[in-house]
């Protein structure tokens, strides 16, 4: 599972690969984007397409919520205190669900129209391996190019004014939220993280398939890179 990417291009470079009209990032520090972490994305807006920023990670599904409140009212109730279960459950914190694998579920299938797909800038990405000393570290990896950070899109998704409970101390928030897809991994990834690796647009055709087409052709871009079209760095 992808939680950690970076993005170190300039806006212009964004709008010109996505053919995006305008942006309201400002200049963009680079940096490294962590999960609930804003970060710019590509989006429509009527008919033109912004780049804009979002926070990362989308509403986690029904039950996923529904879960969470059951184990946490279930150990309220063991230390003898009262539950009202249905304001616990609208308060449950939901921080978000950065990958998205199965888009066959109903939970997604809404967000799949190309009006709720975005394009998620970005120029490595990691997934988590471990050093010789059997530690924990992130690997890297971006496109098997001579450009030391070359741009590439995740394939991503997005709502807007989204009303939902991040984190118990900010309660309440009205936000902008994205995540992005997932597929079988493809090497040099497969041998770091065998489950999963980003959905990556890297060529003009699949970009505005992503944007604009039914999600009948959309669909197939759900696939991993070539092998050796990324490398670690």
């Amino acid at each position: 599972m992808c939680n950690l990417y970076r993005q170190r291009s300039g806006p212009q470079a964004i709008l010109d690969l996505s053919r995006a009209m305008r942006s309201d990032v400002g200049n963009m520090e680079p940096r490294d984007i962590y999960p609930d972490y804003a970060a710019p994305i590509v989006r429509w807006e009527g008919e033109d397409r912004i780049l804009t920023a979002a926070r990362w990670g989308m509403p986690s599904s029904r039950k996923a919520l529904m879960d969470a409140a059951t184990r946490r009212a279930d150990k309220l109730r063991a230390k003898g205190k009262a539950v009202d279960f249905p304001k616990l459950l609208e308060m449950e914190p939901d921080s978000g669900t950065t990958n998205v694998r199965n888009t066959a579920s109903s939970h997604w299938k809404p967000w799949l129209k190309p009006e709720h797909r975005c394009l998620v800038p970005f120029t490595a990405f990691s997934e988590p391996g471990r050093d010789a000393e059997g530690k924990y570290r992130p690997i890297w990896f971006k496109l098997a190019v001579d450009d030391p950070e070359p741009l590439a899109f995740f394939a991503g998704v997005h709502v807007q004014d989204w009303t939902c409970v991040r984190k118990i101390k900010t309660g309440m928030e009205t936000c902008d939220l994205f995540a992005f897809l997932t597929t079988e991994p493809s090497e040099p990834v497969k041998s770091v993280h065998p489950k999963a690796m980003p959905v990556i647009l890297t060529e003009p055709d699949e970009i505005e398939a992503w944007m604009s087409a039914p999600w009948e052709i959309a669909k197939e871009l759900q696939r991993p890179l070539p092998d050796g079209a990324l490398v670690t760095c």
